[in-house]
């Protein structure tokens, strides 16, 4: 899970001497994000500079939850920390949408957030033509022709597929999930290729944003089915 902070500086200078003390002190950011909870750890982090403004996007691990509170809390104390012990920057908000939560954009497709789910199968010649009553060329091509170029001409964001946020929203609704993160969840690739009348698909969704515990997992008809999908197995977490 991420979360993403800007600070001001006085000039883009300042907020680049700013980035550098951030990264140097790494190992530090993550013993404070340690007093925030047993279970959210700090793994990473990017920065950006647009004029004085420095973007810093943490990136956490949040045991079986899906980790928004977690990833802001933590984020709040990072913040706290580095205005008091970095000199040069005052106060922005704790969210800069540079996460970015909830929104189709680009930095989540390439660096993800969530899960990244690749799944694939091969359905033999012979299901395709007395199931489907095609062929695996003819959905390759149409695979190509609708879900790339299609796309492409409608500037689609790190998107390549017909609509997954059917799927994913009946999904979500299903095992207590925060729904409105099929937004970004919808972000995805779907690949078709005709292997010798065998038809390889697979789909790719690098913003899986799930949970198994937390708010809304308690509900009788949720449990039932995260129990059904051995969520509820005794594992460590995460």
């Amino acid at each position: 899970m991420t979360r993403s902070v800007f600070v001001r500086a006085k000039d883009a200078q300042t907020a680049y001497l700013a980035s550098l003390e951030v990264d140097a002190r790494f190992d530090e950011l993550r013993d404070i994000v340690r007093t925030c909870g047993r279970f959210v750890e700090l793994i990473g982090f990017h920065h950006e500079i647009t004029a004085n403004l420095l973007f810093l996007r943490f990136s956490f691990t949040t045991g079986d939850a899906s980790g928004h509170n977690m990833a802001t809390l933590a984020a709040d104390a990072l913040l706290k920390h580095i205005l008091d012990t970095i000199p040069g920057i005052s106060y922005g908000p704790i969210s800069g949408n540079y996460c970015t939560d909830k929104k189709a954009t680009a930095i989540n497709g390439i660096l993800g957030r969530g899960k990244n789910v690749v799944t694939e199968l091969v359905v033999p010649r012979e299901i395709v033509h007395d199931r489907l009553h095609t062929t695996a060329a003819a959905i390759a091509q149409l695979n190509v022709h609708k879900n790339m170029i299609g796309t492409l001409l409608a500037g689609g964001v790190r998107s390549a597929n017909a609509h997954y946020a059917n799927m994913l929203l009946g999904f979500y609704l299903a095992t207590g999930q925060d729904a409105a993160n099929i937004v970004e969840g919808s972000q995805g690739v779907t690949v078709a290729e005709d292997r010798d009348g065998d038809l390889y698909f697979s789909c790719t969704l690098p913003n899986l944003i799930v949970g198994t515990v937390g708010n809304g997992k308690g509900l009788g008809f949720v449990a039932e089915n995260l129990e059904r999908l051995g969520c509820r197995a005794a594992r460590d977490p995460g």
